[in-house]
């Protein structure tokens, strides 16, 4: 695909404290490589991607195949950055939040992370993925798979055991919230919460699925 030939531009925002591994994820997923030098994203990067969707049908058929391109933003963790970061939140269309299972303050701090998308995200029940990280790192473990996912379950949203490292459930985490997002856009009467530039046809933006830049209140 060219660079105007996709459907959709869909914009995912990688959150999570410094060190759980957002860049090594990312880099991971759109490479298929694990990058082993640590290097602390300072403010905001990003990454691109592009895959075809296809969505199935009741029935369980698949649909047309839809050219998606991600832009998957990388944000800095520390607490300096943090207006920096949350400036992002309301272009982001859904969310990976990350922590590392070797680390239980990371996970604790899943709660802060929560609250902040609560606030600042297009909506006050936006798509995310709960990610723990690191889970190739069996020995140094320190939050349990039962734990983590008591946690999702409390705000209903799914969760995933990653490995950046190997790639274990890198993929299939995206994937899953990409799904999320294009059938929120399908069944949403409310478009206010889809960014300016998303759907694009034939190389154009069509610029009518957005309404404004008020936070939407969208329950779907």
């Amino acid at each position: 695909m060219s660079d105007g030939e996709y459907d959709y531009l869909i914009k995912f925002l990688a959150l999570g404290d410094s060190g759980v591994g957002k860049t090594s994820f990312l880099y991971q997923y759109t490479d298929g490589k694990f990058n082993s030098k640590f290097i602390t994203t300072v403010g905001i990067d990003f990454r691109e991607k592009r895959v075809i969707y296809r969505s199935s049908g009741a029935d369980g058929s698949s649909g047309r195949g839809q050219k998606i391109h991600l832009q998957l933003w990388d944000t800095a963790g520390q607490e300096r950055f943090r207006s920096l970061t949350t400036a992002f939140f309301r272009d982001a269309m859904g969310f990976l939040l990350l922590f590392d299972l070797t680390n239980e303050q990371s996970f604790l701090n899943v709660r802060n992370w929560m609250s902040q998308l609560q606030v600042h995200a297009y909506c006050e029940s936006p798509d995310v993925i709960l990610c723990g990280n690191k889970c190739d790192l069996v020995d140094q473990r320190a939050v349990s798979e039962e734990a983590a996912r008591d946690l999702a379950e409390t705000y209903g949203i799914q969760y995933f055991e990653t490995s950046a490292s190997n790639g274990q459930n890198v993929n299939q985490s995206v994937d899953l919230l990409l799904d999320l997002i294009m059938k929120r856009m399908e069944r949403c009467v409310d478009k206010s919460w889809i960014p300016d530039g998303t759907v694009r046809v034939n190389g154009n933006v069509k610029a009518e699925v957005s309404e404004g830049p008020e936070k939407s209140k969208c329950a779907c």
